[in-house]
């Protein structure tokens, strides 16, 4: 026991907990803002894209590109310097405000490529039995794209949705105080690295998990009673 002890000091760890518990608080706060908003922002950008206008598509597609070719760690400060002086009022947002903007600005970009294929994935003939029953571009979309897009989407969301929950580690950088903020808070005190970032991966851990099981409940949900019966 004294080895496990001198490997993983939970002694140590059990001192931290505030501390812990509240860099996972916050760090949910962040991944679920940030996925919120950028599959709400997805959408549009992704109808956007699909746009045959050039003037509509291409501003799009310029974005996408500008987001994937950048670091995400170098938009979260572009956000965090630049828009406090670009946007009045700003100055007085928090660094969980401007975090979670930039997390938004870089995850939208490729939830709008996901949605955008999930869109062009639906058949063509749902579309029109959609029109044939007299529905319009708005309800074709609520009732008939957008659900069949959402469930072939699925997968490619939640390996996402993945990354977007590890990507919140780099909001301590401009402190943000989520969990990785408070592990190196603990090893920068007590010098215990082990302890430190193991808990910090057990966190992680934790949140996939319990993401891995909401995801598969909302599988079954969408297959149906006839589906799952089988």
């Amino acid at each position: 026991m004294d080895w496990l002890i001198d490997f993983y000091n939970w002694r140590i760890v059990s001192q931290y907990t505030g501390q812990f518990a509240t860099g996972l608080a916050n760090t949910l706060i962040a991944a679920g803002a940030s996925l919120v908003l950028s599959v709400l922002a997805g959408i549009p950008l992704a109808l956007a894209h699909m746009s045959p206008r050039a003037l509509v598509w291409r501003p799009v597609a310029a974005y996408v590109q500008f987001i994937r070719s950048t670091p995400l760690l170098v938009q979260i400060y572009l956000v965090y310097y630049a828009v406090p002086m670009l946007v009045p009022g700003a100055k007085g947002w928090s660094e969980m405000v401007l975090g979670i903007m930039a997390m938004t600005l870089h995850h939208a970009a490729y939830m709008s490529e996901i949605i955008r294929v999930g869109i062009e994935s639906v058949p063509r003939g749902q579309v029109e039995g959609a029109k044939a029953c007299g529905m319009n571009y708005q309800q074709r979309l609520r009732y008939v794209v957008l659900p069949q897009a959402f469930v072939n989407t699925l997968p490619p969301l939640l390996g996402q949705t993945a990354v977007l929950i590890k990507d919140t580690s780099l909001l301590s950088l401009i402190t943000v105080f989520e969990l990785v903020a408070a592990g190196v808070q603990m090893n920068s005190d007590r010098i215990v690295p082990n302890e430190a970032f193991l808990t910090i991966a057990a966190g992680y851990l934790l949140i996939y998990g319990v993401m891995l099981l909401l995801s598969r409940g909302v599988s079954l949900w969408l297959a149906g009673p006839a589906w799952n019966a089988r």
